[in-house]
């Protein structure tokens, strides 16, 4: 299976966690890029007033710029620019692991399957 996978990010002045989720993502990527699939990152900079748009392109992601503060106009503005099969959205501050890349990329070899989702943990809480 030869698929384009594309992690869409909404971020609002997200310019101090950003460059965290951007390293945890291109990590992760390995179980896709091991497969022999494309990856691709857009980051909808959601009317920042940080650099939240520049730190984005500096870590190689396609940008796309949506002025409305919505969580729906954000992953749709990624969502109508993303090349590939699947889309993966990622919140700005979250960390996803290779291990869970690699489940999902086996769930994507199932053709069952057409949408799925994940527990979130959070860091620093009790």
């Amino acid at each position: 299976m030869g698929c384009a996978d594309q992690h869409c990010h909404p971020a609002v002045n997200e310019e101090k966690l950003l460059p965290s989720t951007l390293a945890a993502v291109t990590e992760a990527g390995e179980a896709f890029i091991e497969r022999g699939w494309e990856m691709e990152v857009v980051v909808c900079d959601n009317n920042s007033t940080d650099r939240t748009g520049e730190i984005a392109e500096a870590a190689g992601a396609r940008v796309v710029f949506e002025k409305h503060n919505q969580i729906s106009r954000a992953r749709n503005a990624v969502g109508n620019v993303a090349k590939g099969e699947w889309i993966i959205f990622i919140d700005a501050d979250s960390k996803p692991s290779k291990a869970l890349f690699e489940a999902t990329a086996v769930a994507m070899g199932k053709r069952g399957i057409i949408r799925g989702g994940t527990t979130v943990k959070f860091e620093g809480g009790e």
